[in-house]
């Protein structure tokens, strides 16, 4: 179940709290994910707000897949892409091919990343974001059959990466304890 109970031992079995709180350590990125994403949505009165959901996701999906990649596989990657397009209004597809890009340069990058701090992990994913951006813009506008406005596209790319270090400060706090399933 948990990256810990694979480690070979004679160890008692573990009792249903146990299991259930692995269960939920081990599914808190993910429905943490869905919640900041329905909470972008939310009636706030703030101008271009539209624009929170698809930062949001790309910052959560990047964060946990970055340091917790079994907590976030590609299956569950596809259903928050799909959640992004269905509550985004984007045509199918966009937020899915999306978020699963990013999900595949977060694992790639995993290894060289976890050595740097934060500031390099912050830039790498400027660049992802922008390219994020860029790809979201360009499928709307292919699937769509209209020339857009690149403007939309530079807002949410610098949207992103602005409120990056807002969501992934209390994401490493509880990368170290509620959602580390070695320490249920």
């Amino acid at each position: 179940m948990a990256h810990i109970d694979q480690h070979p031992g004679i160890r008692p079995r573990a009792s249903l709290g146990r299991r259930l709180d692995i269960a939920a350590r081990v599914s808190f990125p993910a429905c943490i994910t869905v919640l900041l994403m329905l909470l972008t949505q939310a009636p706030l009165d703030i101008s271009e707000q539209a624009a929170l959901l698809p930062a949001v996701a790309l910052c959560c999906v990047w964060f946990w897949s970055l340091f917790r990649p079994h907590a976030m596989p590609p299956p569950v990657v596809f259903l928050i892409g799909l959640l992004m397009d269905l509550r985004g209004y984007l045509p199918l597809g966009v937020g899915v091919f999306t978020l699963l890009a990013v999900h595949g340069v977060a694992v790639n990058l995993r290894r060289s990343l976890s050595r740097r701090g934060f500031a390099w992990i912050w830039i790498v994913f400027g660049a992802v974001a922008a390219g994020a951006s860029l790809a979201i813009w360009l499928l709307v506008m292919l699937l769509t059959f209209r020339l857009l406005s690149p403007y939309p596209a530079i807002f949410m790319a610098i949207l992103t990466v602005a409120i990056f270090p807002v969501v992934a400060v209390p994401f490493a706090v509880a990368h170290r304890s509620i959602a580390n399933p070695e320490r249920a």
